[in-house]
């Protein structure tokens, strides 16, 4: 059981931790080079909150929305 665990431990600290300790490693040459994930990820976020907030205008310009309070069973 000793050797499952220990290939359990090799193969998160040296394979599949290996890309955040280059960020780890990074960070001390560029703050902005080792955040890159988070603003990537941040750049899609704001796409699809942009994307999200037009098509609620559109469908509410359309007034094809159903705002009533019964429009589901279960609200009644």
């Amino acid at each position: 059981m000793t050797a499952f665990f220990e290939g359990i431990q090799y193969l998160f600290v040296n394979i599949l931790f290996a890309p955040l300790d280059f960020l780890r490693h990074l960070e001390l040459v560029t703050w902005f080079g080792a955040n890159t994930i988070n603003w990537i990820f941040m750049i899609i976020c704001s796409a699809a909150i942009v994307y999200w907030i037009k098509q609620l205008r559109i469908f509410d310009a359309a007034g094809t929305e159903n705002q009533d309070t019964t429009a589901h069973s279960f609200l009644k």
